[in-house]
Order: structure tokens, then C-alpha cells, then sequence
């Protein structure tokens, strides 16, 4: 998905995706989790300690109102669906917006606005609810999806995402300007039905279709908006359980349960409140001891405190990969392979990981593709290893030297990390600031920016390295395997390999799964051969959660916390 920013072992997407998750990274976590209960038991048996709970306040829980409290980590950058390219907004939209399809509390594919689908060939036919409806009363239409996609299409919108849509016929030439958005293979035939004919008949194009770039928007709606749409809470119409009622920028947003949501049965909270911006462990954890929020995420140095109060302990791989990317444009330093390989050699993610974050949960990147995500037959990376880059500074310093050589430089000049604002960031681009200077000399200028303003000087290339993450926007490698794709703009750095390309057309297009993982494992030799990025972890948390608030759910695929199907225990 989206620009950085879990996933319960067990609540993997998918079959294969649970089992491979509990297969694989239950490996990881099964010593560290063992070692918390462990201690937990014995300082509970030693000290007589029991849980907090009794004595907290109703702060975090209102009861009597049946809403909860509880923090997003950043402002979200941009609600318009058609626009937006990150996991915070994503979350958001997760919560007040439904497209044809959804994924269910554990993980499966199920109808959102469309009540049944199928595909035939290169056909896909949506038949749409007649219940569903807008935040106004208003019914939602296949027109209403219609007009969505072919305004992602657009060339003249610039959505980062467009890139998601390309199965589709002509999208990717419509994006392209090459053909007028109207022969984009999306028809609604009637308010009811949507008819999709793909570019080629693909095997995932359903599970593209519950990301939130597929969302429906109103025309009509979205004109009266006169260019807003998305930036406030009433410049937007809503279809999903939830509909935005107040935003205040930089500091909160308010969510109330939305009476027109077909299926408004099934949600159990009257509200949800983001009373807080932040992703401060220590503020998180005071929040949280003081019972102001439902949920937080543990540092390693607040377990200790965690087993002392009592709190049940979860732990959840989110499915994000964190990974250093080079800026790739002609004009940059860092367009020259020897200089890329000289950085790899001295890059050590174990290091980053195990000596410098310390944070539970988190694992040494050795790949774009994580873990998790399932190959033919076992996991991806089971049936293709990744390769990893091994410190040797006298070979690094080897290609420094020839890299010096073919830029004509005796020295080079200072090159600009850009990074985020928050805690891991920071210490993140400390250690590697001082990595590249004591083994080659190197330096770093850290151009430290809060979370929007990140997303938009990657986009500008303004950066010559840059802390990036990237989540899976759908259960399959083609979510990652594209990131570098010369056309997805995504790709902040401007890689283009027309050799790259090729493997991501065939994953793109082929029915044939061994076909596809062959397809995945030569890009994952290209990033490593080519040191398109330096992996640095796959982020995982152990967090603690309210003892009144059951059936919080995290995800993998879709919102990363999920309060669609949660409800406050008023007897606990």
C-alpha cells in the first residue's frame, strides 16, 4: 500500500497465507514470547501482582456512550481515496468507506457493496446490493465506481495509485495519455451492475479490488466539492460502517457509526475517537496507563513495566517491509552501482535490528518480499531464499574507489539521507549516518521531515537516500514484486530496468504459479544484484489492548488496526 506503516500469527490472509505465517513466524517470535511469559509468571507469583484493570478510570471506554478512545500515528496525509498512497489514511478509509469487496474479521474475502461476483475469462461482472448507501441517504451505484477508477485513470489527477488499476483494459494506456479515459474497460451497464473486462484474464484481480484506491466517490457529490474532496470531514460522502463527523487537522478526528451502512447490524460501536497524533511510545504507553486510549504499542523497555501492571501481551507482524532507497536519477550520486554496492557491504540489518532498535518483534531485512507472503507451495521465501549483503569493508571500500573513479571525484560530496520524524526514524538515521562515515567516510546529511511532507519530497526525488516502507495492498508478491516497475510511481527513486519490467509483465499476466514465483525470485536476484535498496526490517509489535474492548483485530492486508468489528464488554 502504501507508504509504511500487523498481523496476529494466526490471522494471516488466506489459507496458505495462515498457515506460512504461523509456519514461519511464529519461528521468529517463539523464544522472545516465551521469555515474557515466563517472566510474567514469575514476577505475578513473586510479587502477587493482578491486572490494572479494576482500578482504571472509563476515560478510554464510554460506556454510556458506546464509543471508544483511541490514536492514529500520523495526521492522515490524504483522505481522497483516488489520491491516497499511505497506511494511515488507508486505516481511516478502512473505517468510514466500502468498496465491491472487503476483507472479513479473519482475513477471507467477502461482498461489501457488490453482494456476489464472477469472473469469466477476462469478464468480471459485479452485481451491487440494493440496500447499500451514501452517508446522505443516497443509494451507491455501479456509476459511482465507474466514475472513481476512470478519475484514478486520468492522467491529468496524478494518482500515485493509478498503477493498481492496470489490469483493467486500456487503464494503463488511458494513464499513459494514450487513449481517452472512456475506453477504459469499466462499464456500469446499470445502477447495479458493474462489468470489468480485464486486459488479460489474471487470478488476483478480486483481491485488488478491497483496496481503497477501487473505492466508489459520488460525481456529483465530488464536484460540489469545487477540488476538496477528502480534505475535510463534510467534504466527503460516506458508505461504510463508520462516517467522519469532525477533523481537526494535526490533532484528532471523530468517527460515528453511519445509520445508512447496509449491513449497520453488525457494528457494535456507536463511535470511535481519535483523540490523539502520535507515534510516541512513551506518549502512547502514559496515554494508555491513564486510560485515555483502547490500545498501544510496547517499546522493549516498557515490557518490564507492561508484566508489573499485568497486561495481556499480544504480538503481531504487520507485514511491512522497511528498506533504505536509493535515489536511481541520472543526476544523483547514487545512480552509480559501485557506489550502491559500496554501501550495501556495509550495511548490516541484523546490526540495525538486534543493537540499534531493540524494539520486540522486529526482523532483519533480507528482502523486499517478507516473510509471509505464500510461494507455490510454501512461502516465498522457503522455495526462493533471499540473498543478503555480508559487511566486508575492504571490498566496499574497493568499490568506493572504483565508483570515485567513474564519477571523477576525489571525494564525495555530502549525501542527503531524508527520513521521518519519530523516534525509530531518528535513531535509524543516527546509526547509518555514522555506519557510512566511519567505514567509508561517507557523509550523511539527515533531513529529518514529519510524515506528509516525507511522502512529498520522495515524490519530488528530493532525496538522495531515503527510510522507506512498504505494506502489501493485496494477498499476493505482485503487491511488492511491482514496487520497482519503471511505471509505478511508487518507485520513488526512478528505478527503471527494462529487464526488471519483463519479470513484473509475466507475474502480471501468467495463470501458471510456478510460472509467476519463477517470475518473483528473478526480481528478488535483480533488487539484490542491482542494490536497487539496502532491506532494513519487517516491523512487528507487541502491544497491549483495553480489557473492556473485545474483537480488535490487526491486519496484514487492509486496516492495520480494525475497530469495524470490536464492542465494549460493559460486565468486565
Amino acid at each position: 500500500m502504501k507508504q509504511e506503516d500487523p498481523k496476529d500469527f494466526a490471522q494471516a490472509p488466506g489459507d496458505r497465507l495462515t498457515r506460512a505465517a504461523g509456519k514461519q513466524l511464529a519461528i521468529y517470535a517463539l523464544a522472545a514470547v516465551a521469555v515474557l511469559v515466563a517472566v510474567m509468571f514469575v514476577l505475578n507469583a513473586l510479587a502477587g501482582l493482578t491486572s490494572s484493570a479494576a482500578g482504571m478510570s472509563r476515560m478510554a471506554v464510554d460506556v454510556e456512550n458506546n464509543i471508544i478512545t483511541t490514536y492514529l500515528r500520523d495526521e492522515p496525509p490524504q483522505m481522497n481515496s483516488m489520491l491516497a498512497s499511505d497506511a494511515v489514511s488507508g486505516m481511516v478509509l478502512a473505517h468510514v468507506m466500502e468498496g465491491l469487496l472487503r476483507y472479513g474479521p479473519d482475513d477471507e474475502l467477502v461482498g461489501g457493496v457488490a453482494e456476489r461476483w464472477q469472473q469469466e475469462g477476462n469478464t468480471v461482472t459485479f452485481w451491487l446490493r440494493d440496500d447499500a448507501r451514501w452517508s446522505n441517504g443516497e443509494p451507491v451505484t455501479a456509476h459511482d465506481f465507474e466514475f472513481a477508477w476512470k478519475n484514478v485513470l486520468d492522467p491529468a489527477v496524478g494518482s500515485q495509485y493509478a498503477f493498481i488499476l492496470y489490469p483493467i483494459l486500456n487503464a494503463e494506456q488511458a494513464n499513459n495519455g494514450e487513449v481517452p479515459v472512456s475506453e477504459v474497460g469499466v462499464d456500469a451497464v446499470d445502477d447495479r451492475t458493474l462489468v470489468v473486462t480485464l486486459q488479460t484474464p489474471i487470478a488476483y484481480f478480486e483481491r485488488m479490488v478491497a483496496y481503497h484506491t477501487y473505492l466508489p466517490v459520488n460525481e456529483e457529490f465530488h464536484r460540489q466539492t469545487n477540488g476538496r474532496y477528502g480534505a475535510d470531514a463534510d467534504e466527503m460522502l460516506y458508505n461504510g460502517p463508520f462516517m467522519m463527523t469532525s477533523w481537526v487537522h494535526g490533532a484528532s478526528m471523530q468517527l460515528e457509526k453511519n445509520p445508512y451502512y447496509w449491513d449497520a447490524e453488525r457494528i457494535r460501536l456507536d463511535g470511535i475517537n481519535y483523540a490523539h497524533m502520535t507515534s510516541d511510545a512513551s506518549t502512547l504507553l502514559n496515554l494508555f496507563k491513564d486510560d485515555q486510549i483502547v490500545i498501544a504499542d510496547l517499546g522493549a523497555e516498557m515490557l518490564e513495566e507492561a508484566m508489573l501492571q499485568g497486561w495481556t501481551l499480544n504480538q503481531f507482524m504487520e507485514g511491512t517491509v522497511f528498506y533504505t532507497d536509493f535515489n536511481h536519477r541520472p543526476e544523483r550520486l547514487t545512480s552509480n552501482l559501485n557506489l550502491r554496492k559500496a554501501m550495501a557491504l556495509v550495511h548490516d540489518a541484523g546490526e540495525l535490528v538486534n543493537r540499534v532498535i531493540k524494539l520486540p518483534g522486529y526482523l532483519p531485512g533480507k528482502s523486499l518480499f517478507p516473510v509471509w507472503l505464500p510461494g507455490a507451495e510454501e512461502t516465498f521465501r522457503e522455495e526462493y531464499p533471499a540473498q543478503e549483503y555480508r559487511r566486508d569493508i575492504t571490498k566496499a571500500k574497493e568499490y568506493l574507489q572504483a565508483a570515485l573513479d567513474e564519477l571523477g571525484l576525489d571525494r564525495l560530496p555530502p549525501l542527503v539521507l531524508l527520513t521521518g520524524d519519530t523516534p525509530v526514524s531518528r535513531i535509524q538515521a543516527e546509526y547509518y549516518q555514522e555506519v557510512f562515515k566511519r567505514n567509508l567516510d561517507i557523509d550523511l546529511v539527515i533531513d529529518a521531515q514529519i510524515f506528509r511532507q516525507r511522502l512529498e519530497k520522495m515524490t519530488a526525488g528530493d532525496f538522495d537516500l531515503v527510510a522507506s516502507g512498504w505494506g502489501p495492498d493485496y494477498n499476493d508478491p505482485l503487491t511488492f514484486g511491482d514496487l520497482f516497475a519503471s511505471w509505478n510511481l511508487n518507485n520513488r527513486g526512478r528505478y527503471s530496468n527494462p529487464a526488471l519490467d519483463a519479470q513484473v509483465r509475466i507475474a502480471q499476466s501468467s495463470l501458471d504459479m510456478e510460472e509467476r514465483m519463477r517470475a518473483f525470485g528473478e526480481i528478488q536476484r535483480i533488487i539484490h544484484d542491482d542494490v536497487i535498496m539496502l532491506p532494513d526490517y519487517e516491523r512487528g509489535y507487541v502491544y497491549v489492548t483495553h480489557p473492556q474492548v473485545r474483537g480488535i483485530r490487526r491486519h496484514v492486508i487492509g486496516a492495520e488496526t480494525d475497530f469495524t468489528n470490536a464492542w465494549i464488554d460493559a460486565g468486565e
